[in-house]
């Protein structure tokens, strides 16, 4: 039986929504885009007819009156998060969200339970999880290929200016959740996750060292996981060399990947440790080359549903990383380590990201 064609809708028109639109533009078999919403109608119109988009309309509301849509796309602010994809799943309509999630813990298992009351799934953006190396990597991991993952580094040390935190909704934990903790280094620490499984205790400073913001511009984070592996993390936005870096050093090999805002198989490198060369045929033999991204991601989504399974990222596994950021901020602002669990529904820290404020505030 031949698949169908999935209708999407993108909801918020802004800077991300164009890599969601070549996302479906790039499954023309699998997806069509069907609907652009903007709360700026004009803004919509504007973007649906750059990307060929035949229907506009200014609120999910009229949207979800108007059309059958199979998969919402949501690219509002981190704010509106919550509300919409509560409309979606109110209408049993499936949602791929955008990162952060939502602004604070409390919000996030909110999110949770309308989900439980829906036939509807909600997937959150991490789209790194998905390229072909991070795949490679979790298999050989599962396989015993490289042993025991040991130490771990994850480095998000990019570069904002000033201007960058001139729109409004930058900079504040109460709009935006956060600073490069929450909405840049989200990635590439969620990608760590996804490798090295649930983390147990986190230790963490943070810092304003020059930008005009609320938040953080700097983070730094050890933790430690279950499985015994230990990890360090760094969250920068005042880095004049932009780069993304991943590092796990095994039992029987190193892994290293370096890119800047998604890779392909070419940043990945593989050094086997003495006596175990065999490792890096098991890594390049037969790998697919698929960049990561919100193609890949949405090309695994559209599998799930069409084999009616869990939707790939799951809001148990989002939550994981949510949690993760909660805590760097906790410890941070706290000055003491913060275990997994610990920041209980209803605590500062669960209520909102940066709990009574940052040091500085």
């Amino acid at each position: 039986m031949t698949e169908r064609k999935y209708r999407i809708a993108i909801v918020g028109t802004g800077g991300i929504a164009a890599s969601h639109a070549r996302a479906v533009g790039a499954l023309p078999d699998r997806a069509e885009l069907v609907a652009a919403v903007d709360v700026d109608l004009d803004r919509a119109k504007e973007f649906a007819a750059q990307w060929n988009i035949p229907a506009t309309y200014s609120s999910l509301t009229d949207l979800l009156a108007a059309e059958q849509i199979d998969l919402v796309h949501l690219c509002t602010p981190p704010s509106s998060h919550v509300p919409l994809a509560a409309e979606c799943l109110a209408a049993d309509v499936d949602v791929y969200m955008e990162k952060p999630p939502t602004l604070s813990l409390d919000e996030f298992d909110a999110l949770v339970a309308a989900e439980e009351k829906s036939a509807a799934q909600v997937a959150c953006v991490f789209q790194h999880r998905f390229g072909s190396g991070a795949v490679r990597l979790r298999e050989l991991l599962a396989d015993g290929v490289l042993g025991r993952p040991l130490v771990a580094l994850c480095n998000t040390v990019w570069y904002r200016d000033d201007a960058y935190f001139a729109v409004p909704w930058r900079g504040t934990f109460d709009v935006e959740g956060g600073g490069p903790t929450m909405g840049h280094g989200i990635h590439q620490y969620d990608l760590l996750l996804s490798i090295l499984g649930p983390w147990e205790k986190v230790t963490a400073l943070a810092a304003r060292q020059a930008r005009p913001t609320q938040t953080e511009d700097v983070s730094m984070a050890l933790v430690t996981f279950e499985n015994g592996a230990v990890a360090s993390v760094v969250n920068s936005l005042v880095s004049a060399r932009q780069t993304s870096q991943l590092r796990f050093d095994c039992e029987n090999a190193t892994v290293e990947l370096e890119h800047l805002y998604g890779y392909k198989n070419p940043d990945w490198t593989i050094t086997p440790a003495p006596g175990h060369e065999e490792v890096a045929a098991a890594w390049s033999t037969d790998l697919p080359d698929v960049a990561s991204g919100h193609t890949a991601q949405l090309a695994a989504i559209l599998d799930a549903k069409a084999a009616g399974a869990p939707t790939p990222v799951t809001l148990a596994e989002a939550r994981n990383t949510l949690e993760l950021a909660a805590a760097i901020y906790a410890s941070a602002f706290t000055d003491k380590p913060i275990r997994r669990g610990e920041l209980a529904h209803g605590t500062p820290y669960a209520q909102r990201m940066g709990g009574p404020g940052a040091p500085w505030s």
